[in-house]
């Protein structure tokens, strides 16, 4: 939040215009980013208008059937998540706060337009996909893109092959049409709901 409060506040400064601030990461990256945007809401400050996130970790409660599924074999491994999620906030009772857990905010409602791409092996996939759909029920306009054939981190391996540089300037473009079309009117009809 820190970050994010100085980053609006010295936006022009910075060579940016203060009202296309969006955020974005992946995987806990995701995380943050999707805190941000809550917070801010919850806060009445600055807020994003847009958020991209690629393979959200958004429930740290919770253990959804991908993460069975693949948890070995797909470069992220249950392992590796019980370890983050143990270094990142070892007192379980505090993992249910929607700033950690996100899909657990009570109202997701006026949070910005969001761009969720999800993998299609990846221990994370239910929990980014349940997020979306609460964004979508809670009237944000959401576009959720699951790459059935891609892996965590897709987003840090555009030197090994097309098909990742292709998932990410998918994302690219929809961070551009989300900057470019930033009022709420124009948005919900670019970011319909889809299926």
């Amino acid at each position: 939040m820190a970050a994010y409060r100085f980053a609006a506040r010295n936006a022009e400064a910075l060579g940016a215009d203060p009202t296309a601030i969006a955020v974005g990461g992946d995987s806990a990256g995701a995380n943050l980013a999707a805190s941000v945007c809550l917070q801010s809401l919850e806060a009445r400050g600055p807020r994003p208008v847009f958020q991209l996130l690629f393979y959200p970790a958004t429930d740290a409660t919770t253990r959804r059937r991908s993460r069975d599924v693949f948890a070995e074999g797909f470069f992220l491994t249950d392992d590796d998540m019980t370890w983050f999620l143990d270094l990142y906030c070892p007192n379980i009772e505090e993992r249910h706060d929607p700033r950690i857990s996100v899909l657990l905010a009570d109202d997701l409602r006026g949070l910005p337009p969001a761009y969720v791409a999800t993998a299609g092996f990846d221990p994370l996939r239910d929990e980014g996909n349940a997020f979306a759909d609460r964004l979508r029920e809670a009237g944000v306009p959401v576009v959720k893109r699951q790459h059935d054939d891609l892996i965590h981190g897709f987003v840090s391996f555009l030197n090994l092959g097309t098909r990742f540089r292709e998932a990410v300037s998918e994302a690219a473009g929809a961070l551009r049409t989300g900057l470019a079309l930033r009022s709420r009117a124009n948005v919900v009809d670019i970011f319909r709901p889809t299926a």
